[in-house]
């Protein structure tokens, strides 16, 4: 009932706008805000992030802030042990970016991640459909052109201080601050200096935001893409609230992107009010970890779920952050022979934050869901040896987690610390393959897979990240079988190519498995609940639900130097890359929901590494497995090799196949595999026979004494050979007789009508 009454005297407040007979002064007026939205703190709406404290004070500081000015939280409410406290002397200080880490006091409406829908956006004006208010949206990209349905903010058709973009939080909102961009454009450069917030609740009598006795005036950009946030001096129960820009850009327009921070209150006259947030059931731990935390989470797993976990580290980032690594499986602390080796890496991209969030969820959700019994879970647990990477790029993740998720920009976070983008530091090994297939004679001599590392990139001097060395180094100890790569700023799956023939900067570029790439990337896009939704709006500029919210990378954009290529053409890892979201850093609040949108397509997924066939290749005497076998599918161009104990996994789609296995000292072996529709692989064990010529190699580099049935079998093969070499040579002579016999005749011939016109002319 308290609830009720301080909200009822919020929005009457509010309401009372229209009235004539309201005659307090603005400086009353402006205390009796504060009042009324101190005391109804409690009726503000909770997120479900746990990172973020609820707001129970109104702000009173100056109205505007920038990320380098807000006020720092610097309070650690986790208790280190001693193994921790040893860790962190081992490891870079990291209380840098707990001390820096911007907090907002309530999370954003939704521009940015599309939450709020177009209808919700309004304007004073706007110069064309493309730069509608619908448009101006925090971090919403432009395309290459201006002038398009798809521009990069909302600008205004005038350069006055009347326009406005307006948006309707449709329930009642304590509003606590605007956070501001200008205009995405190549071309153009226009942004917002100074701007005004007005608030309402009917968006016809409006009330404008004050500081003290006088308007606020909030301080803008001064550049197109760094986000500014402005806190509002009384947060503010309303339902609409208008960006009115003031100043501008002296050499542009009225053009800007908006994000609203605001928590909804309680308000119990809205017919909507009993419809719940969505959310996830599963009780997991929803907010954004830092280096320290997620550090933390994955020991508490593992602690958990002792017997199916283990932790390790691949390498370290170049500011010495360790690459930590989990692995879940029945027998997760080595390879058992025939089960398959899967993998997901997030953060590549330092600011793509949601992939390392949702690596951490699966993590507690597969433990969780395994010790429950789920005979899901359980079958993906005990068949299978499960690798989640959640940040490969730590160092670019903490300089995003420091400015926060609102505030990081498109940008800031996404390369690693020396300014490398991961995505194109792995060596090119397409243009390698396609310039030695365009040189040589017999195209099908060229090698298709397992391309070796050129020189150049090896060399100490080579500008190569070493979080990238250390996920090759990784790639070459553990024989993967499928990996999907997490990114964020779209919602789309792209398979190999990444790279594009001749430098296109578009160009369909498939490889030799395309048809099961399409699957793979169609298998995460129809089970992702917003890929899947045909009423979803486009991200930015590109509609890729006219391709079934899947593409070649290259036919997107060519990307050089892609993990994905390397890991198909350097090992015999499939691998996709997943973009999971419009937004790149979610709030907290919204990362339950999107554990929902994307946990059947992590399932999912993951069990496509059971498709195909899968067998041992052994030596037929001693039964051991052969190493690095080749399995070659006949007519298709893209050969795997067997693992260390001869194991081996060929991903395919359904089909009869007919299978030839060789490798170096054996004869080969052919087989006719049959994959069906069930996820399930089909076993295709060889057993290869040792030439004699290799046997004699390892008993005489033994100082054995050769057997006789190798010497018979010796034998019979230099008899074999003598015979065929006979016939060689008996063909070589036959023909030769045949030539001379052949040149023997046209002399003749030619002598005789020689003959025959002499006597005709005597």
């Amino acid at each position: 009932m308290e609830k009720s009454l301080l909200m009822l005297a919020a929005v009457v407040f509010l309401g009372g706008f229209s009235d004539a007979t309201l005659t307090e002064d603005a400086s009353t007026r402006s205390y009796y805000l504060l009042n009324i939205t101190t005391t109804t703190a409690e009726s503000v709406t909770e997120d479900h992030s746990t990172d973020r404290p609820t707001p129970t004070t109104a702000q009173t500081t100056l109205s505007t802030t920038t990320v380098r000015d807000k006020q720092l939280d610097t309070k650690n409410t986790n208790k280190e042990d001693s193994e921790e406290d040893t860790k962190n002397k081992e490891e870079p200080d990291v209380k840098k970016t707990e001390e820096k880490k911007t907090t907002l006091d309530c999370p954003p409406l939704g521009l940015e991640s599309l939450r709020v829908d177009d209808s919700q956006m309004q304007a004073s004006s706007y110069q064309r459909m493309g730069l509608g208010p619908h448009r101006g949206r925090l971090n919403i990209q432009s395309g290459i052109e201006d002038g398009d349905l798809y521009d990069g903010a909302w600008c205004a058709d005038y350069k006055d201080q009347h326009q406005w973009l307006e948006v309707d939080a449709l329930h009642l909102t304590l509003f606590t601050g605007v956070i501001l961009q200008g205009r995405n454009s190549i071309w153009s450069w226009d942004w917002v200096h100074t701007y005004k917030v007005q608030l309402s609740n009917d968006s016809v009598n409006w009330e404008p935001c004050m500081n003290g006795t006088e308007e606020a005036i909030f301080e803008g950009n001064q550049n197109p893409e760094t986000p500014v946030l402005g806190l509002l001096p009384v947060p503010t129960v309303a339902r609409f609230i208008r960006i009115n820009p003031q100043t501008w850009y002296f050499n542009g327009t009225i053009c800007l992107r908006a994000e609203i921070l605001g928590c909804r209150v309680h308000d119990p006259t809205d017919i909507y009010a009993s419809e719940r947030e969505l959310g996830s059931k599963d009780a997991l731990d929803f907010r954004h970890h830092n280096y320290k935390e997620m550090r933390k989470l994955m020991k508490s797993v593992t602690e958990e779920c002792p017997d199916i976990t283990h932790v390790y580290t691949i390498g370290k980032s170049y500011m010495g952050l360790k690459l930590y690594v989990m692995v879940i499986s029945d027998n997760p602390s080595k390879h058992e022979l025939g089960e398959p080796e899967f993998r997901y890496v997030a953060g590549m991209h330092g600011n793509e934050a949601l992939g390392r969030e949702l690596v951490l969820n699966l993590m507690q959700y597969l433990c969780k869901e395994y010790k429950r019994g789920n005979q899901r879970v359980v079958r993906l647990v005990t068949e299978t040896r499960i690798h989640l990477l959640p940040s490969m790029n730590p160092d670019g993740y903490e300089e995003a987690y420091m400015k926060g998720s609102e505030l990081a920009g498109w940008a800031d976070g996404r390369y690693s610390f020396e300014g490398i983008d991961l995505n194109h530091n792995f060596p090119d090994l397409n243009n390698i393959m396609w310039d030695a297939q365009e040189t040589a004679v017999d195209k099908s001599k060229v090698t298709n897979h397992y391309i070796p590392i050129p020189e150049y990139y090896t060399k100490e001097d080579a500008m190569v990240a070493p979080e990238t060395r250390a996920v090759i180094s990784w790639m070459q100890d553990i024989p993967f079988v499928l990996s999907a790569n997490l990114h964020g700023g779209e919602l789309v799956v792209t398979y190999p190519f990444d790279c594009t023939r001749d430098w296109a900067p578009q160009e369909d570029t498939p490889t030799a498995d395309n048809a099961f790439f399409r699957w793979l990337a169609t298998v995460y896009a129809s089970t992702n609940l917003v890929m899947a939704n045909p009423d979803r709006r486009i991200c930015h500029y590109e509609d890729f639900q006219a391709h079934n919210n899947i593409i070649n990378g290259g036919a997107w954009h060519t990307v050089p130097g892609s993990m994905n290529d390397f890991s198909y053409m350097h090992t015999n890892c499939f691998e996709v890359t997943v973009e999971l979201s419009c937004d790149k850093f979610p709030h907290a609040s919204e990362l339950p929901v999107e554990w929902e949108n994307n946990k059947e397509s992590l399932l999912v997924y993951m069990e496509q590494v059971h498709r195909g066939i899968k067998g041992v290749i052994k030596d037929k005497m001693t039964k051991q497995g052969i190493a690095d076998a080749v399995i070659k599918v006949e007519d298709h161009d893209h050969d795997i090799r067997s693992a260390a104990d001869g194991d081996y996994w060929r991903l395919l789609n359904p089909g009869e196949y007919k299978v030839i296995v060789w490798a170096e000292g054996y004869f080969p072996s052919v087989r006719h595999c049959r994959v069906g529709m069930e996820p399930r692989p089909t076993i295709c064990d060889f057993t290869l026979t040792k030439t004699p010529i290799q046997r004699l190699k390892e008993i005489r580099a033994k100082g054995g004494k050769i057997p006789q049935d190798l010497q018979l079998r010796l034998r019979a093969l230099r008899l074999r050979k003598l015979r065929a070499t006979t016939k060689v040579i008996n063909r070589r002579r036959e023909s030769q007789r045949e030539q001379q016999e052949q040149r023997r005749r046209a002399r003749s011939i030619g002598a005789r009508r020689s003959q025959g016109g002499d006597a005709i002319r005597g």
